[in-house]
């Protein structure tokens, strides 16, 4: 294959000229990344020196600590990712994910990492297009079904019910795309995720061949997790929240492929700052306990609320709350235990249960968002 190397002066250059001779790769050239302390006067390497990848099939990193740390390691290997090259180095490789394509007008939101407020951007952004648009939704999740399920109507709590009592995970994020949202929504699987997003096993190409098949102006796709769904979408929106680091480990991998980066709670260059607020889907009645997976403000609500609870990830903490709270409705995120626990709950004594959306609220979101529009559905 023919490859660039990273190298450094940290190396003689003649020890670099024999491991590059030993290598079994046809060089491009070579990239000096630094370091001085055994660079006599004009040094030759044997290969072209080159300001960047230039025609290389793949990047072998010849250099070391002190040059090069973990932390520039992985810059490097996010900046190979990005175009499309491996990144190898004595004890490592990663192989950049193959996108494949889909046919359709499509955006992709992709997240930092769990609970960073994901699908309350693709909810937004797909309730956005679908003023003036037929959008399809893709939805995939590590709770998700066997096979591609497409939703076409807002589930009611009765049938998220009746489904999480037949053993489904009835609070995946496709069902709750399709209840915030009310559009076609298609729930896929995925196991796994490596380091820079790929994951193990999932069915979205499939998913996504469904949604082709429906000929909508705009296909959003909604990733899980850190994950990175395997489809060539025409744009990228990345989310972040204040715990991840957009430079560290494939955050730099994840920044790069992508168009747009939301910024929840936090303000990292470049990003557009947004923050989530909670709306209830119906009326709320009496005294509300509010259930989410993680820290919402709950002072939007307009409810008497008198009791809040972040565990709807830790089901045990929940069960063992759950025990405690008396109050005439439960308004709940569709995250985690929200059915089999929560809703369940509540039915069995005769409250209400009552769906909680998560709206993005930013200045100047929606006009990035329409701008990122294929040109094709941007009119």
């Amino acid at each position: 294959m023919r490859a660039v190397a990273l190298i450094d002066g940290e190396h003689v250059p003649e020890v670099v000229r024999d491991a590059l001779a030993e290598l079994p790769y046809e060089w491009a050239g070579a990239i000096l990344v630094g370091g001085t302390e055994k660079l006599r006067g004009d040094v030759s390497y044997g290969v072209p020196l080159l300001p960047d990848f230039g025609d290389a099939d793949l990047v072998v990193d010849l250099s070391d600590e002190p040059v090069l740390g973990p932390g520039e390691r992985f810059r490097w290997a996010s900046r190979a990712l990005a175009a499309g090259l491996a990144y190898v180095g004595a004890d490592f490789r990663f192989d950049p994910q193959r996108f494949e394509e889909v046919g359709v007008p499509s955006v992709g939101v992709v997240g930092a990492g769990k609970r960073v407020g994901k699908t309350a951007v693709t909810a937004h952004l797909a309730l956005l297009a679908a003023r003036d648009r037929d959008v399809t939704v893709v939805a995939m999740g590590r709770g998700g079904p066997p096979e591609p399920e497409l939703v076409e109507r807002p589930p009611a709590m009765e049938d998220l019910v009746a489904l999480s009592r037949t053993g489904r995970h009835a609070a995946s994020d496709h069902l709750e795309l399709a209840a915030i949202t009310g559009l076609p929504t298609i729930g896929c699987r995925r196991a796994g995720g490596g380091l820079a997003g790929r994951v193990f096993v999932s069915n979205i190409l499939e998913g996504a061949r469904l949604a082709a098949e429906r000929r909508p102006d705009l296909v959003v796709f909604d990733s899980s997790g850190a994950a990175v769904p395997p489809v060539a979408v025409d744009r990228r929106v990345l989310v972040v929240s204040a715990a991840h680091d957009l430079d560290s480990y494939f955050g730099t991998y994840r920044r790069l492929i992508s168009d747009l980066v939301v910024a929840i709670g936090c303000e990292p260059a470049g990003a557009i700052p947004a923050r989530i607020e909670l709306r209830a889907l119906e009326p709320l009645d009496g005294r509300v306990a509010v259930f989410t997976a993680g820290p919402v403000a709950t002072d939007t609500i307009g409810a008497e609320v008198v009791h809040v609870s972040q565990n709807l990830g830790d089901r045990l903490a929940l069960a063992a709350e759950l025990e405690r709270i008396d109050a005439d409705t439960y308004l709940t995120e569709l995250k985690g235990a929200a059915i089999d626990l929560v809703a369940e709950h509540a039915l069995s004594r005769g409250s209400r249960v009552v769906l909680a959306a998560n709206d993005v609220v930013a200045d100047g979101l929606d006009e990035a968002l329409l701008e990122l529009l294929p040109e094709a559905v941007r009119a």
